[in-house]
C-alpha cells in the first residue's frame, strides 16, 4: 500500500479538469463484452479500477487496448470461464460481469466481488433480477454460478434503488426475449450513461434516469462508440476542497446539475461559488456556517461525498450534523478526523461535528476510497504534516490526484 504525505495550509488556485466517471467506466467495460464486435470508449479515467478490469478482460481472452483516454475492446475470441477470487476481489464492480456474461453465454461463474468495506452491500437484488428473467442461481460461500436455458423479459421491482442491480439487470435483459420493466430503478447519471451506451449498441431501452426503465430485448448487439460522463464525485471533491482553501479555484469539465445538492449545501454554508454551464469557480470565505446533510439515492445528497463533506464541516462555525442513510459503516473517517483535532460525536448512523476546529497534521489511515478523499481534504486544511496510509484506496477512484493537487498549490506527494 502507498501512503500520501501532505503539508497543509496552502491556498489552492488555478484549474482542475475533471476526468471520466469511475462509477460509469467500471460498468461500461464489463458491458462491452455484450457484443463480439469492437467497442470504443473515450474519456476513460486513469485509475486502478480500470486496470483491474483490464486484467479480467485479458484473462477472458478479450482484445483490449488503451491509448491516452480511449480504450478499444473486442471480445470475438472471448473464453467464458470462472472469474476467480484474486481478480473479482480487487473491486466491487467485477459483479457487472454477471449480467453481461449471463446475457451473452447464459452461464456465469464468479467469486464474490470485493471493494471498500463501507457496510453491508449484498448482491441479492442482482440475483433477484436474474431469477425473474429465468436464471437459476447456485451460491456457495465464496462463489456464484448463474445459468439460464433462456432469458425472458419480466417485471422486476427493486426493494432499494441500487445502481449496481439496475445496471446488471439491464445487461441481462437487453437480449432477453420480450419486454423487461425495472421499477424503482436507480436514477443516477451513470445509469443514463450506460443506457445510452447500450442503445448505441442496438439495444432498445427507454426511461433511464427515471424510476421506471423499459427494455425490449433484441437478438444481437453491435459495435459502438461511447463517451464516459464527467465524474461528479471527483468534481464534488475538488469543489469542497476549494470551499476550504480556494482562491478562484476553477473546476472544469463538469455537469453542475449532477451535483446540485452539493452546490446547494455549499451555498447554504456561505461559500463563494460561481456556477457556469460546465465549470465552477470557488473561493474560501472567512467563516463558513454549519449545516446538516442526509445521504439519499440520486438526486439526493450522494453518500460518496458525505465523507469528503465532513472534513469541510470541521471548519464551519456551529453544529453540523450528518445522517448516513445508505451504508452503515461509512463513518470510519470521522475517527481519523478526531485524531486531527476535530470535535465529533458518532451515534449509529448520525454524527455531530462542532466547529470551527483547528486541525493538526498527524498519521491517519484511509479505510476506503471516499474516506481517503475526505482525509486528503482534511490534511490540506490542517497545519503541519499529515501522512495518509492505505492510499491505494484513493488511487482506485481519483485520477492523478497528486499531480492535480500539486498543480493548484497543494504540497502533496505519493510515498
Amino acid at each position: 500500500m502507498h501512503s500520501i504525505k501532505i503539508n497543509g495550509g496552502n491556498t489552492l488556485s488555478g484549474t482542475i479538469s475533471i476526468g471520466g466517471a469511475k462509477n460509469s467506466i467500471v460498468a461500461l467495460i464489463p458491458g462491452a463484452i455484450l457484443t463480439d464486435e469492437e467497442v470504443i470508449i473515450s474519456n476513460v479515467p486513469d485509475i486502478s479500477d480500470v486496470k483491474a478490469l483490464e486484467n479480467i478482460l485479458k484473462y477472458l481472452n478479450v482484445d483490449y487496448s488503451k491509448k491516452n483516454d480511449i480504450i478499444k475492446i473486442k471480445s470475438k475470441d472471448m473464453v467464458n470461464k470462472e472469474i476467480t477470487k484474486n481478480m473479482s476481489s480487487k473491486l466491487r464492480a467485477s459483479y457487472y460481469f454477471m449480467g453481461s456474461m449471463l446475457s451473452r453465454y447464459k452461464h456465469v461463474e464468479i467469486s464474490m466481488p470485493g471493494g471498500c468495506t463501507i457496510g453491508n452491500r449484498p448482491i441479492d437484488l442482482h440475483l433477484k433480477g436474474f431469477k425473474a428473467l429465468g436464471a437459476t442461481i447456485t451460491e456457495t460461500e465464496n462463489k456464484v454460478i448463474i445459468d439460464a436455458e433462456e432469458l425472458k423479459g419480466n417485471k422486476i421491482y427493486l426493494d432499494f434503488a441500487s445502481v449496481g442491480a439496475t445496471i446488471n439487470i439491464m445487461y441481462a435483459a437487453v437480449m432477453a426475449k420480450g419486454k423487461t420493466i425495472i421499477e424503482n430503478a436507480a436514477k443516477e447519471p451513470e445509469i443514463v450513461n450506460v443506457a445510452t451506451f447500450l442503445n448505441n449498441m442496438g439495444a432498445r431501452i427507454k426511461g433511464a434516469g427515471t424510476e421506471t426503465i423499459k427494455i425490449v430485448g433484441v437478438e444481437k448487439l453491435h459495435s459502438c462508440f461511447t463517451e464516459v460522463i464527467p465524474d461528479r464525485i471527483e468534481a464534488g471533491t475538488y469543489i469542497i476542497m476549494g470551499a476550504a482553501l480556494g482562491d478562484k479555484l476553477k473546476i472544469e469539465n463538469i455537469i453542475p446539475q449532477h451535483i446540485s445538492t452539493v452546490l446547494e449545501k455549499l451555498d447554504e454554508m456561505g461559500a463563494e461559488i460561481e456556477v457556469n454551464d460546465d465549470y465552477v469557480i470557488i473561493s474560501k470565505v472567512n467563516k463558513l456556517k454549519a449545516t446538516s446533510i442526509k445521504t439519499l439515492v440520486y438526486p439526493g445528497f450522494p453518500t460518496d461525498l458525505q465523507q469528503v463533506f465532513a472534513s469541510l464541516m470541521c471548519i464551519a462555525k456551529g453544529q453540523s450534523t450528518i445522517k448516513e442513510n445508505i451504508y452503515e459503516n461509512r463513518f470510519n473517517n470521522l475517527f481519523e478526523l478526531i485524531k486531527m483535532g476535530a470535535n465529533i460525536e458518532v451515534n449509529g448512523n448520525k454524527a455531530i461535528i462542532k466547529g470551527p476546529n483547528n486541525l493538526s497534521g498527524c498519521e491517519v489511515n484511509a479505510t476506503d476510497l471516499r474516506a481517503g478523499a475526505g482525509l486528503v481534504v482534511a490534511a490540506l486544511i490542517a497545519s503541519g504534516e499529515t501522512t495518509i496510509n492505505n492510499a491505494d484506496y484513493i488511487l482506485r477512484g481519483y485520477e492523478h490526484i497528486v499531480k492535480k493537487i500539486s498543480s493548484i498549490g497543494g504540497e502533496i506527494s505519493l510515498l
